[in-house]
């Protein structure tokens, strides 16, 4: 149970800082004349990811850990770093868009256009597996691509503006 608790408590942490970390790029962003796209569907997704974690806080720190899925998560986790070190002061949890800016095409971003997405959809459905809460794993990558349909139509429109 411990090891649970400290699993989930580090990925609340986490979020909690790339919140903090998105609004301070994102502040920094308008100031230097970003503008943000489409803001209407961004409560969703806070809402979608409140909700994951809680029902993990709920369901989880009585289960059982499973090693090759805790495992899985650390190297999707290496890969979120990789993909927040590639965008650097360009990364929020909104779609911040500098005019006449260019696409950032280093790290994963060479490989595939929204590796930020492809990122959070495996935590969402691999954290869950840890716990072996496969039912919580459906339900929120069900929720999850519904937003992200939305999410990456509006941002794909804002870059090509």
């Amino acid at each position: 149970m411990i090891l649970n608790i400290v699993i989930l408590a580090l990925v609340t942490l986490q979020r909690l800082g790339e919140l903090w970390l998105s609004n301070r790029n994102t502040r920094r962003l308008i100031a230097r004349g970003a503008r943000e796209h489409s803001p209407g569907h961004y409560p969703l997704i806070v809402a979608v990811h409140a909700l994951w974690l809680a029902a993990l806080w709920w369901l989880a720190p009585s289960r059982p850990v499973d090693g090759f899925w805790l495992a899985m998560f650390v190297v999707i986790e290496l890969a979120r770093i990789w993909v927040l070190a590639s965008l650097g002061p360009r990364w929020t949890t909104r779609i911040i868009v500098i005019p006449d800016a260019p696409l950032v095409r280093r790290g994963p971003y060479r490989f595939v256009n929204h590796p930020n997405y492809l990122v959070v959809a495996a935590e969402i459905a691999v954290l869950p597996l840890v716990f072996g809460l496969w039912q919580v794993a459906l339900i929120f990558t069900l929720l999850n691509a519904a937003i992200l349909t939305v999410r990456i139509r509006a941002e794909n429109a804002a870059l090509r503006r």
